[in-house]
């Protein structure tokens, strides 16, 4: 895929202020630990994950969309009644109808002439709203986008250590719900348009996309059974490697495309799963552990918005610059992977 006039404007993204310790959590499973005789210390040292953000109990992902679409509208040049369409682009949604995008619609104040929907694909969402933007900017049929997206790790967090807390369980039991210990919370918007409208945008410029659904069954999520919590499994193992497989063919799509090479990037900002995936990644892909740029330590996987809070943050800390070429390097079970090359701006 190629990008002819579609830049990032604006991005923007907002955190909850309460922390989960992964040694928290490990306190919080003491009685599963003791039964197991599992070592305290595993969580953090198996992902690299010390601690996760975490949302007020009953907060919705549109709630959390707005924060971050509020900051995201702030920042812009871009009026709020010239935004031609709003997407929400979240794993989690309010319901299932009407689209989460319509509550975001409402509480911006954006106007009747500003279409709304919902796309959702595990964590690819952002990139693939990105990606559907661009082409309709790029179509001429609109000149502006909002992509705003709102996770809610809690409510997965919390079945999770209930049900781990089964006495029943064994280890080889728990194997399917440790990656649920890793995800976090976060909200994030950005400003997609057209060139012409803005002196200050990072430029897309192309992009490769690959998928494998054969292996759409090693990472599942839903309502558990009987109630509204939610419930995941996740075969660790197999999907990385799967996973790693995967972004291997992206990457040389994503060259073929984009003309890069390994050296091409000046920085790499990754799908933020935890230490082992990133190792793995960087080593398939032939890439320097030295461009990348990581907030999993402190953030967790939040699913969607981890990628987008992860540049947000790169660039807050001047790891990404005006004239830098960045490679986002996406990844979601189902199993997609799509990879996004930019430049940025020099004013933003």
């Amino acid at each position: 895929m190629k990008f002819a006039h579609t830049v990032l404007e604006t991005l923007a993204y907002d955190l909850p202020s309460t922390r989960w310790t992964s040694d928290e959590i490990e306190e919080r499973l003491k009685p599963l630990y003791e039964r197991l005789k599992l070592p305290a210390g595993r969580l953090e040292l198996m992902t690299g994950i010390r601690e996760r953000r975490i949302w007020d109990s009953g907060t919705l992902p549109s709630e959390a969309s707005i924060l971050a679409g509020r900051k995201a509208l702030a920042a812009s040049k871009i009026p709020r009644e010239k935004i031609d369409v709003v997407i929400h682009a979240a794993v989690c949604r309010d319901r299932l109808e009407p689209a989460t995008a319509a509550y975001v619609h409402g509480a911006l104040e954006l106007s009747p002439h500003t279409q709304f929907f919902d796309v959702s694909n595990a964590c690819l969402g952002f990139l693939n709203a990105v990606t559907l933007a661009g082409a309709l900017i790029d179509s001429g049929q609109i000149r502006s986008a909002l992509i705003v997206a709102g996770e809610n790790g809690r409510p997965l967090l919390e079945n999770t250590l209930k049900r781990l807390l089964d006495p029943g369980l064994t280890r080889n039991d728990i194997k399917p719900y440790f990656a649920n210990l890793t995800i976090g919370c976060g909200a994030v918007a950005g400003v997609v348009c057209h060139a012409g409208l803005t002196s200050s945008g990072s430029r897309f410029i192309g992009g490769a996309s690959v998928t494998d659904t054969g292996q759409n069954r090693l990472c599942e999520g839903d309502s558990a059974a009987g109630g509204d919590e939610l419930e995941m499994q996740t075969n660790s193992e197999e999907l990385l490697v799967a996973g790693v497989a995967l972004a291997r063919k992206t990457w040389i799509e994503f060259k073929r495309e984009t003309g890069w090479d390994e050296t091409t990037p000046g920085r790499i900002v990754c799908h933020q799963v935890g230490s082992a995936h990133r190792r793995k990644l960087y080593e398939c892909l032939g890439l320097s552990l030295e461009k990348d740029f990581s907030t999993f330590a402190t953030l967790g996987n939040i699913g969607s918005v981890s990628l987008p809070i992860t540049l947000a943050r790169a660039v807050e800390a001047g790891a990404v610059r005006g004239g830098d070429r960045v490679a986002l390097l996406g990844i979601g079970s189902g199993i997609s992977s799509m990879m996004l090359a930019m430049e940025w701006g020099e004013n933003q």
